[in-house]
């Protein structure tokens, strides 16, 4: 990793992780897309991605989990399925032609889902309302997501909002109290699988992860009280469209 990637990545992976944990997400699918943009190669894309996912994450976490939007009770499920499928995803080593399809494919669902998010009004919520998760379809959502999660470098998330607001189990911001634990799990359980790619990660990590941790401290205190992110939402989604397309384009 160059100078110059370090000194675009930086103001880009703040953004980023402000963009998404507005919503309770981590970032990676962000984080992957400028990294695909800057041909950053795949083998530091992947751990690069998870290890800033599991540090995201747990902030995001400790936030929505303090204002009242966590419930274990609609975790477990997810969980239950996914960990054990995203540490067989993480442990798998895939071409590089295979792995640009799948996190080109995880990128155009992201750039639909953000698309989606930008437009959608969003519906009342408190922290005294309950999410109603049903044990057996999150189990088998939970281990899906898992092994995408664990193919892609992604923690899930990006993928697990969407099916628990468009079936109705809980709202926004409970789906963000559900989502980032969930996407810590996932990306932890992908990078430990995935040990021998431990040495690909970028000597660059440590700003990196404090670009990301500012944005974070940032994206939540803007989700948590209820600021729009409309328009932010929707040029991201631009830029995953672009990387996506870049990625497949590639492989």
């Amino acid at each position: 990793m160059t100078l110059e990637h370090l000194l675009i990545l930086l103001p880009a992976f703040f953004l980023i992780a402000g963009l998404y944990t507005s919503v309770g997400h981590a970032g990676a699918s962000g984080y992957l897309a400028v990294m695909a943009l800057l041909a950053i190669a795949p083998e530091t894309m992947r751990p690069t991605a998870l290890a800033l996912n599991i540090l995201v994450a747990a902030f995001t976490f400790y936030r929505f989990a303090g204002a009242g939007y966590f419930s274990w009770r609609a975790l477990w499920p997810f969980l239950l399925g996914s960990v054990p499928l995203a540490a067989l995803g993480g442990s798998l080593r895939l071409t590089t032609g295979t792995y640009y399809v799948l996190a080109g494919a995880a990128l155009a669902l992201s750039f639909g889902v953000l698309a989606w998010r930008a437009y959608e009004r969003p519906p009342t919520e408190n922290a005294a309302d309950k999410a109603r998760i049903p044990i057996l379809p999150a189990i088998g959502c939970g281990a899906a997501i898992g092994l995408l999660s664990g193919l892609t470098g992604t923690g899930g998330g990006i993928f697990l909002s969407p099916i628990v607001l468009l079936a109705g189990w809980a709202g926004p911001r409970h789906t963000g109290g559900i989502t980032a634990p969930f996407i810590l799990a996932n990306s932890a359980m992908a990078l430990i699988a995935g040990t021998a790619t431990w040495a690909s990660l970028p000597k660059e990590l440590p700003w990196l992860a404090l670009a990301v941790l500012a944005g974070a401290a940032t994206g939540t205190w803007l989700g948590l009280r209820r600021l729009s992110t409309r328009w932010l939402l929707a040029a991201m989604s631009l830029v995953l469209a672009i990387a996506s397309a870049k990625l497949i384009l590639t492989a």
